[in-house]
């Protein structure tokens, strides 16, 4: 058996499994270790080779579906995730198209792990809290983040369209990207000097955007389920309303859901106005209790 490494780059891997293809070597005779356990074993390298006049690369198309699809499942972080991709692959080039959909046990695991990979690429627009940090290192803003997939890269395409030539850094534990104003750049891992500067202002509390959330926060619709699907208690630590989440929600079991408002609004002296309906309700007080209403 054949033991690769492709580091966890998706180009590298599709280098290999195109030599793979045309060497007609089927998914059983080879493996690919994780990028985090490679000292378990003991990489090999492809042995060159002409691929045969009958050879399957030759004798097959790949769909350019199934690129997109395998290039997105590869973000999924799982221990052998390169061993399925190259099943699927090999599958479908043997003209069984059924590898790559929902209803076939390897496609139902395959589009299991591109619908978590988009719903991780979701929590990361909507969880990054960027931190000002005046200019250094050249940087307008720096975030923390920790995706449970690799789609630091990919995903964060979607502030530089919305911050314009705003310069930013994303860090997390495994790899970082940073936007110059002009151009997105990845680096795995994360340089030191830039998880050192993303660690000094990953605690630091944002009193504006706390005074915000506690503002917005609506304790007559709390639902605490479907809070923490929408959004998972491991981004709470990083979040700067993060702390507050606790407070507001015991406040909103000890009553605040009744009012539907926080103390502090609820205390806020204002005008009373009172509706039409109001008024009606008002001008029949006086009515026996025995009494007829009028309809």
């Amino acid at each position: 058996m054949q033991v690769l490494c492709c580091e966890d780059d998706f180009e590298c891997w599709r280098d290999q499994a195109r030599q793979l293809l045309r060497q007609d070597i089927a998914p059983h005779a080879v493996v690919w270790e994780d990028r985090d356990h490679r000292q378990l074993f003991a990489s090999e390298p492809l042995p060159a080779s002409i691929p045969s006049a009958g050879s399957m690369a030759q004798a097959k198309r790949i769909p350019a579906r199934l690129l997109d699809d395998l290039k997105r499942a590869a973000q999924y972080r799982v221990s052998g995730r390169w061993n399925l991709l190259y099943r699927v692959l090999w599958r479908v080039a043997m003209g069984e198209r059924q590898a790559m959909l929902a209803g076939d046990p390897d496609g139902s695991e395959l589009q299991r792990r591109i619908k978590s990979v988009s719903r991780e690429a979701h929590h990361l627009h909507a969880f990054v809290r960027f931190h000002p940090v005046m200019g250094r290192g050249g940087l307008d803003y720096v975030a923390w983040h920790e995706p449970a997939h690799d789609i630091l890269a990919s995903a964060s395409l979607h502030f530089a369209e919305r911050l314009g030539r705003q310069r930013w850094l994303i860090v997390s534990s495994r790899d970082a990207v940073w936007y110059d104003g002009q151009a997105l750049h990845h680096r795995q891992p994360c340089p030191a000097d830039w998880a050192a500067l993303a660690e000094s202002v990953r605690d630091n509390a944002d009193p504006l955007w706390q005074t915000y959330y506690s503002s917005i926060f609506n304790p007559a619709r709390l639902n605490p389920k479907v809070m923490q699907g929408h959004m998972p208690l491991r981004f709470w630590a990083g979040l700067p309303e993060g702390r507050l989440i606790p407070t507001l929600l015991s406040r909103a079991r000890a009553g605040a859901q009744k009012d539907g408002q926080a103390e502090a609004v609820a205390s806020k002296s204002g005008k009373v106005i009172r509706s039409a309906a109001y008024a009606k309700g008002d001008s029949l007080a006086g009515l026996k209790p025995d009494a007829k209403r009028p309809d």
